[in-house]
């Protein structure tokens, strides 16, 4: 019989799966620039047939770069969060707040594995990868919606990240070794966090009227629009980046097309893989269909 998932559970659960970023990460342990680092569903340089095979596999390992900066990102928007909403009140579960502490340490330690994976690619890569920023001001400008809308958005994140290693890392046997093991460690206390977050997102919902929840979901896009603007910017430091490691610039229709289809690329990864994630609208659902439907409105547009 599968139990529910409960503060107590997911907290013993998370205890268990925990691990030490020095077994991950360190001298003994580096990247293979010789193989891709994400997977094609992300990357999507495949369909850029201007660049040479060695090009995509640059152009990869500068949006893995990306992907680490930005999951780093969005780690630091989510922390404060977490901790704002871990305090419990009169007769709420009494695991609820070591649950959520827990929650947040695990948080703190993936922006501390996603800084020094920065650094080792650094290291290894040859060139410098541009990012957005500054994370303290998209961060504060994410954390100016109400509560349940960041609940909402931490959820989706949170399904999105654990998706993205079972979907598409766990059985690609191309990927450097180092960087899977990256994405499954996350993954592994992701895993809990998206239950965790679950049974918060529930108990706001819970006190939400109908016209709240579908408020919630509106600002949760705006969130979404906004990172989107973000995602555009970084699609053209990619297109920099990218220039400045191949030593060669690319004619005005090949960065069109290079911009076209990397945003789209970015969109997925970071925003569709969460609009389109059944753990997620089930979630959603289950407060509000209309919810659920506002979402799977706008999901084309990111996939």
């Amino acid at each position: 019989m599968k139990m529910e998932p409960n503060y107590e559970r997911l907290m013993e659960m998370s205890k268990r799966v925990n691990w030490r970023i020095e077994d991950i990460i360190g001298p003994e342990k580096r990247m293979d620039f010789s193989k891709p680092f994400l997977p094609e569903s992300f990357a999507r340089t495949g369909e850029l047939d201007f660049l040479t095979a060695a090009e995509r596999l640059k152009l990869n390992h500068i949006r893995a770069f990306g992907y680490l900066a930005m999951f780093e990102l969005v780690e630091r928007c989510i922390l404060p969060v977490i901790e704002d909403l871990a305090p419990s009140a009169p007769g709420q579960d009494t695991h609820r707040t070591p649950a959520l502490l827990q929650f947040a340490a695990e948080e703190a330690k993936h922006i501390e594995l996603f800084v020094r994976f920065r650094q080792a690619f650094t290291e290894g890569f040859e060139g410098e990868c541009g990012f957005i920023g500054p994370a303290d001001e998209i961060g504060a400008a994410v954390r100016a919606h109400s509560p349940l809308s960041l609940a909402i958005f931490v959820l989706g994140i949170e399904w999105a990240t654990q998706r993205h290693y079972l979907d598409s890392v766990h059985d690609d046997d191309t990927l450097d070794l180092q960087f899977k093991s990256l994405l499954k460690h996350h993954w592994m206390e992701e895993s809990q966090h998206a239950k965790l977050d679950a049974l918060v997102f529930f108990e706001l919902a819970a006190r939400a009227r109908p016209d709240q929840v579908e408020q919630a979901v509106e600002e949760f896009l705006e969130i979404g629009a906004f990172l989107d603007g973000g995602l555009g910017q970084q699609t053209q430091l990619d297109l920099a980046s990218l220039e400045a490691a191949i030593g060669r610039t690319l004619s005005e229709g090949e960065r069109a097309r290079f911009v076209q289809a990397q945003h789209q690329a970015q969109r997925w990864t970071f925003l569709g893989s969460a609009l389109r994630n059944e753990g997620f609208l089930g979630a959603m659902g289950k407060v509000s269909p209309a919810a659920r439907a506002r979402l799977e409105q706008v999901a084309p547009a990111f996939c």
